[in-house]
């Protein structure tokens, strides 16, 4: 009787088992694929669980922070730090549990990450939580991670491979801090210094903007499909950068013929080599219609003609300013529906989202097919990056990766090769310790944090270079005498520029690191960055009065530009002897800044942004159409103070011998031509030059740029060393768009330039035609 007891118990043990197997939902078997778990799990939502897929918010100690220091006013207008009026903790707390939000953003800390993800585990369904974060240059926000240089010098230094490499290191620190979703690359092209957002762009020319994004994304998610992965956000989709005023968010009134031509090319080359994943769409309306709600852009241009199936994200709060601002629906719940029937997938961010699109549904506007698009998108991605697996991270992890000393020299090279010498009259770069023995340093970014760039926060003091640092480390034997400005440019003393100037009289040499104010924890004191737009491109505050006063004591001035945008220095580029612009080069910068002044490096980088001389010349990029200056603006020098492309170097290179492989080819399609052109190092150090292609269709059927930059190649010579580089000129590098806006190579005459800059003066140049 008793065996017969225990076989009745292990075959109801086995069968309970058995039955335990055959109830495993399929969306948590890893085995299964992607395909078969989203189906699953999306018939297992209820629509509230769906919608609650489509919404964020903002971090809770975010939410903390800002609820007992903002007011309702301020957060009308702030487009940073934001809270919830009338909403708890434990209301956000609740709704998480409930399954009900799908991603958080503003989250600095792994512990607050896990904090969520276990709420988000206590879920019926047990979704996790997509982290999102500004990781711009690196995970700058959060502390202890690498700073590197922004994106505008990381474009300066024309190195496609080391973008990728920042990207894919960024990507392990922040999966290691758990944070899974990169609000970058900015791919947008930056053609007016005034907009505030310039750092963050890869500078103004589309190819170089494509190369540089593409490799950006694909450094964050390589086929994201690895813990170690992180979805990239392909952003601002479309127009921002080309404001009718420069601000952020303001209009952008430009042809569909700029769009394709300028700046459709990066977002469409990084969606279809491999980043088709997750687009964010832009502040603004383009040409009336709010980007948030636009048809044409999310489903005619994306989905259909360039094939995206990622999500479509909102940026903060763009869907309600169709309200506010755009007035383009009377309420928020309008403006939901609209951008969701427009193809939005994604709002950024609040609760009252969750109420408004679930009462459309119920209404009948939103189909509820139509919500299931988007929750399959979103879900389709969590899966890939394994959070169902892996929805936590650890602080030995964490810490180990972070701290990588990889990474730490990498954050230093890209410094080192951000950084652009303008000038250098009777080459008095590099210094010679021995003869300026005493050297006054001064200026607002001489010795403060704010040398990392826009989106960073404070960070430890022994992990940051200021420059006063970096000299001090790079020449231990000079006597610097330091004499502070203070960090704020729009409040200067005057009492401190006089002791600057008096300081002066006992020293050999001054440095004066000048620019802009980027830190985001001091947002109302910025002068660049995000939403810190300018009507001028002046030094602000008591800057350019400190140049010109020490320069007149008659010891050499060095300036050192620390800025997120194109400034225009113009007594500074008349009569002062040497001009480093140094971009936002990141927590080693003022080490590589120190390294280049002292010799220990050999500057190679160039601009990526044209300097313009004033803001009146904001459309002096590069790639203007000829007629642009048929008629020059009087009482003015018309060229720019430096141009895209520019940048010297303690040495010399020469150009010479230009060949075609071809001189007339046919327009078949296929037909590929070598250019090549011999580069001399002719000064007596080891150095690096950035050769530049560039082609002009002399006559065409629409109006053309002068010039455009096709190709580029980092060029390491030593002294006296001579190569012959070769570029491959393909038939896509000759198209544009027709009278019917259809692409195509039309025949006839084509220039051929190479060179060190775009200046015409330091182009080689050569002719085929097509016939």
């Amino acid at each position: 009787m008793m065996r017969q007891l225990l076989t009745i118990a292990i075959m109801a043990i086995t069968m309970n088992a058995m039955a335990g197997i055959k109830e495993q939902p399929i969306y948590k078997n890893p085995k299964a694929s992607i395909e078969q778990r989203v189906n699953d799990l999306l018939s297992r939502m209820t629509l509230e669980e769906k919608v609650g897929q489509m919404n964020q918010l903002v971090g809770i100690e975010h939410f903390k922070q800002n609820s007992a220091s903002m007011t309702a006013e301020e957060l009308a207008t702030n487009t940073a730090s934001a809270f919830y009026p009338g909403v708890t903790v434990k209301d956000m707390e609740d709704w998480t549990r409930r399954g009900l939000v799908s991603s958080f953003l503003h989250v600095l800390t792994m512990e607050e990450a896990n904090y969520l993800q276990k709420l988000s585990m206590q879920s019926r369904l047990q979704i996790p939580l997509l982290i999102g974060i500004d990781a711009i240059h690196g995970n700058a926000k959060c502390k202890g991670n690498t700073v590197y240089p922004t994106n505008i010098g990381l474009a300066s230094s024309f190195d496609v491979d080391m973008a990728y490499k920042i990207a894919r290191q960024t990507a392990e620190e922040m999966r290691a801090m758990n944070m899974h979703w990169n609000f970058n690359p900015n791919v947008e092209v930056a053609r007016d210094a005034r907009w505030g957002r310039c750092g963050e762009t890869f500078g103004e020319d589309p190819y170089l903007v494509t190369l540089m994004g593409v490799a950006t994304n694909k450094g964050y998610q390589r086929n994201l499909d690895n813990v170690q992965d992180v979805l990239g956000c392909v952003k601002h989709f479309v127009g921002g950068s080309y404001s009718i005023n420069g601000t952020n968010g303001a209009p952008c009134e430009v042809s569909e013929r700029t769009l394709r031509e300028v700046f459709f090319p990066p977002f469409k080359a990084a969606i279809q080599q491999g980043g088709d994943w997750n687009v964010m769409m832009s502040h603004n309306d383009l040409n009336g219609v709010p980007c948030h709600t636009n048809s044409w852009l999310m489903t005619d241009v994306l989905r259909k003609e360039w094939g995206f199936r990622g999500f479509i994200v909102s940026d903060w709060m763009d869907i309600e300013h169709c309200v506010d601002q755009h007035r383009t629906a009377a309420n928020n719940k309008e403006a939901f529906y609209q951008s969701i029937m427009a193809g939005m997938d994604m709002h950024m961010h609040g609760p009252e989202w969750q109420t408004a699109v679930v009462e459309l549904v119920k209404e009948g506007r939103i189909p509820e097919s139509r919500i299931d698009e988007s929750v399959r998108r979103i879900l389709t991605v969590k899966f890939r990056l394994g959070l169902f697996e892996h929805p936590y991270s650890d602080a030995k992890t964490r810490d180990r990766v972070i701290t990588d000393p990889e990474h730490k020299r990498t954050a230093l090279e890209a410094s080192r090769n951000s950084i652009v010498l303008l000038k250098n009259e009777n080459d008095l770069l590099p210094l010679d310790a021995q003869k300026y023995k005493k050297v006054l340093v001064t200026g607002i970014n001489a010795n403060d944090q704010n040398i990392m760039g826009d989106w960073s926060e404070l960070q430890p003091e022994d992990q940051v270079w200021t420059v006063l640092r970096g000299l001090k480390s790079v020449s231990p034997t000079t006597d610097f005498k330091f004499v502070d400005q203070g960090w704020d440019p729009r409040n200067m003393s005057q009492a401190q520029v006089n002791a600057a100037v008096a300081a002066a009289k006992d020293c050999d040499l001054n440095i004066v690191c000048c620019g802009e104010y980027m830190m985001r924890f001091r947002w109302n004191e910025r002068t660049s960055g995000e939403d810190t737009d300018r009507d001028n491109l002046d030094l602000v505050g008591l800057q350019n009065q400190l140049i010109q006063r020490l320069n007149e004591t008659g010891k050499p001035t060095i300036v050192v530009i620390i800025s997120g945008r194109p400034l225009s220095l113009r007594y500074a580029a008349e009569h002062v002897p040497a001009i480093i612009n140094a971009w936002e080069p990141g927590q080693f910068g003022g080490q590589a800044i120190a390294e280049i002044i002292y010799g220990k490096v050999n500057p190679s980088a160039k601009l990526a942004m044209t300097i313009p001389r004033s803001a009146g010349q904001i459309s002096t990029w590069y790639n203007h159409k000829r007629s642009a200056f048929f008629h020059p603006a009087v009482c003015t020098d018309n060229k720019p103070l430096y141009p895209f492309g520019y940048g010297l170097s303690y040495t010399s290179f020469r150009y010479s011998n230009l060949k075609l492989s071809k001189q007339i080819i046919p327009n078949d399609g296929k037909t590929q031509i070598i250019a090549s052109v011999t580069i001399e190092n002719t000064g007596q150090r080891d150095g690096v030059e950035i050769c530049q292609l560039y082609i002009n269709d002399l006559v065409s059927s629409v109006s053309r740029p002068v010039k455009e930059l096709k190709d580029f190649l980092r060029v390491e010579l030593k002294a006296g060393e001579k190569r012959t580089v070769e570029f491959t000129i393909t038939p896509d590098k000759l198209a544009f768009y027709d009278l019917n806006m259809n692409p195509i190579v039309e025949a006839g005459e084509f220039e051929v330039m190479i060179g060190g800059s775009s200046r015409d003066e330091d182009l080689q140049k050569a002719t085929f035609t097509i016939q």
